[in-house]
């Protein structure tokens, strides 16, 4: 049967392209290799009635596509894990502490810290972030990295440290092998008073949890997604494209919609694509990461005043909770791994172990667990873009754009990344299929 369109991928790209197509009268098909939609975003059902996020889950003040689509599929945003009381934890060899300063930081950290983020806050203003090629210093940025840049500014390394944890927080790989030409882009896309603010990044989540986003659509579409379904080639033509699905079967369509990871595309064969696009898809690189989500009985971490927010230089990278005795938590890709060395039954004790360290004993006694690895999930081989020093211009301003019928969407293809990209490029996608229809 041929359709008008066939989105690829079922993630929060692949559907909200499917949605805004339907809506404008085209007959489209998606196709998705997993046995479930939403990709990278995922949650499951607790006897007692709470919702735990195993993947996406928060947005920012700033990430108004995203926020629109919920407003338009009724689905209410209330304030995420930053209205939770306490303190950030920063875990350390060392030891831990509360609050700021860090325990590192000696005398004049805490001011040379503050001149050094007012100094990248200047920088970011005069980086475009749709057109980040265009700065006059574009090349040069894009071949230092940020750790290089804070280390030409004379930081101390304590606080060249304090910069690198909360990188590696958020899982995005070391600022050590960071442009800071996509740094200083990302924080334009999304301004803030210091380099990474937590309320306009991720002040926010569903209320119902961020899965929820991406069942309403499915339920939509029900009809036009076949799961288990993954593509093995793609063959794009003015007079309609060809899409051979791995057993075999060959599906046609007048467009294509890509909204795969960047990763799982490069085994998809695809011709009738420029070479020079081609090669910018295949340039792009995802941070190699794993979440870890757990349920408690309680928020036990609040007995010690600490917010269950935190920054570590352990295996784990980060914390934070989710929800009400619900706890999150990422594996920054430059410990990925050591946790895959770690044989698959310790893995959960021994992550456990360092959130003990944190916030008590009490972690130990989960009433539920999951674990996702991400980085070598053959669906998904990662999480954020990465962008390492030379990337973005290698990339080039070839990135986001589409060659019609061929189109391009995805948390990979937005400077903010993640939900709010995801949604922000499917929609615009599918604004475009339907333009040149």
């Amino acid at each position: 049967m041929h359709h008008d369109a066939i989105v690829l991928g079922a993630g929060l790209a692949g559907l909200c392209a499917a949605r805004d197509l339907a809506a404008g009268g085209a007959d489209v098909l998606v196709l998705e290799a997993r046995d479930r939609i939403g990709g990278r975003v995922e949650q499951v059902r607790l006897p007692d009635g709470r919702t735990l996020q195993l993947g996406g889950e928060v947005v920012g003040r700033a990430h108004t596509a995203y926020r629109e689509l919920a407003r338009e599929l009724g689905l209410d945003l209330v304030p995420s894990y930053v209205a939770e009381p306490g303190e950030i934890t920063r875990s350390t060899p060392e030891g831990t502490s509360a609050g700021d300063p860090p325990h590192w930081f000696g005398p004049g950290d805490a001011a040379l810290h503050e001149q050094l983020t007012a100094e990248f806050v200047a920088m970011a203003a005069s980086v475009d972030p749709d057109d980040p090629w265009a700065h006059h210093e574009a090349a040069v940025l894009d071949r230092l990295s940020v750790n290089g840049w804070l280390r030409s500014r004379h930081a101390s390394p304590a606080v060249v440290r304090l910069w690198e944890i909360g990188q590696l927080a958020l899982a995005a790989g070391s600022y050590e092998r960071t442009s800071l030409l996509a740094a200083l882009r990302k924080h334009a896309a999304v301004p803030s008073k210091g380099h990474y603010d937590y309320e306009d990044w991720e002040g926010l989540r569903l209320a119902r949890g961020s899965a929820t986003l991406a069942e309403v659509m499915g339920r939509e579409l029900v009809p036009r997604v076949r799961l288990g379904s993954p593509v093995a080639a793609v063959d794009v033509r003015p007079g309609g494209c060809a899409v051979r699905l791995a057993h075999g079967e060959t599906l046609t369509a007048g467009a294509v919609v890509c909204a795969l990871p960047v990763g799982p595309l490069r085994s998809v064969a695809v011709t009738g694509v420029s070479e020079a696009r081609t090669a910018s898809l295949h340039r792009q690189r995802n941070a190699t990461t794993a979440k870890l989500a757990v349920a408690y009985d309680e928020p036990f971490w609040r007995s010690r005043g600490r917010s269950g927010l935190s920054e570590s230089e352990g295996v784990l990278g980060s914390t934070w909770p989710q929800g009400e005795g619900l706890l999150s938590a990422l594996v920054p890709p430059e410990r990925y791994g050591v946790l895959l060395g770690v044989p698959p039954h310790l893995r959960l004790p021994e992550l456990l172990a360092e959130v003990a360290r944190m916030f008590g004993e009490h972690a130990h006694e989960p009433l539920a667990a999951h674990l996702r690895l991400w980085g070598t999930d053959p669906w998904t081989q990662g999480y954020v873009t990465q962008w390492a020093p030379g990337d973005v211009m290698a990339v080039g301003p070839l990135h986001g754009t589409h060659e019609p019928p061929f189109y391009v969407c995805g948390s990979d293809q937005w400077v903010a990344g993640y939900m709010e990209g995801a949604v922000r490029t499917g929609r615009a996608a599918a604004k475009e299929a339907l333009r040149h229809g």
